[in-house]
């Protein structure tokens, strides 16, 4: 599989197909990723939509080869080393929990969702340049935050792995099965109108 023959995702609702064309896979190539490219998705995160324009997003990274790579791939747990060691980069998404507003420091009850906007900006322009990106939950969070350098303040949302997308002889068996587009649930199950009527 390749990136230009994912199989297609249909839309019950007309959307663009950045939002359909969009996966996560693993099958990474490892090659390297400019920086122009990585700082293009960076600027798209920036415009992100935030409360009182906060902007709590963080970016750590570390590029393939580069000399926090090491530092930075160690976090992860060994299920996701064992395919995001051909990323081009590894990115930490992190955010500020407060903010400075007329000259008082006031927490930003919206830092995680607002760092999410982000998230999605960065995922959506690195599928426009040709790049696959995967979200991981799994590394270490307690040691997360010194390794980054983060201050009290901050939390770590994520890892990122970018990279441009490879065959299957590019990934570990374990994962073959689950290297394709994932399907969505019905609008219905999630969009209520006055109440919630469904708890699933």
């Amino acid at each position: 599989m390749s990136f230009d023959t994912a199989p297609a995702r249909l839309s019950d609702y007309p959307v663009d197909p950045i939002f359909t064309g969009r996966w996560s896979s693993r099958a990474l190539s490892g090659e390297p990723i400019p920086e122009t490219d990585l700082y293009t998705c960076f600027e798209a995160a920036r415009w992100a939509p935030s409360a009182f324009n906060a902007q709590p997003w963080r970016f750590v990274y570390a590029h393939r080869d580069g000399r926090d790579w090491d530092a930075l791939f160690s976090l992860l747990n060994p299920k996701n080393q064992s395919w995001a060691h051909k990323a081009s980069a590894i990115i930490f998404i992190v955010s500020r929990k407060d903010f400075v507003f007329q000259d008082q420091t006031v927490p930003v009850g919206s830092h995680s969702f607002d760092t999410g906007a982000a998230w999605g900006a960065f995922a959506h322009q690195a599928h426009l340049l040709g790049y696959s990106t995967r979200a991981i939950g799994g590394f270490d969070r307690k040691a997360a935050p010194e390794i980054l350098g983060l201050p009290d303040n901050h939390h770590v949302e994520a890892a990122i792995a970018i990279g441009r997308r490879a065959g299957l002889d590019d990934l570990p068996e374990t994962f073959h099965a689950q290297e394709t587009p994932s399907m969505r649930r019905p609008l219905q199950t999630f969009v209520f109108e006055g109440r919630l009527t469904s708890a699933e």
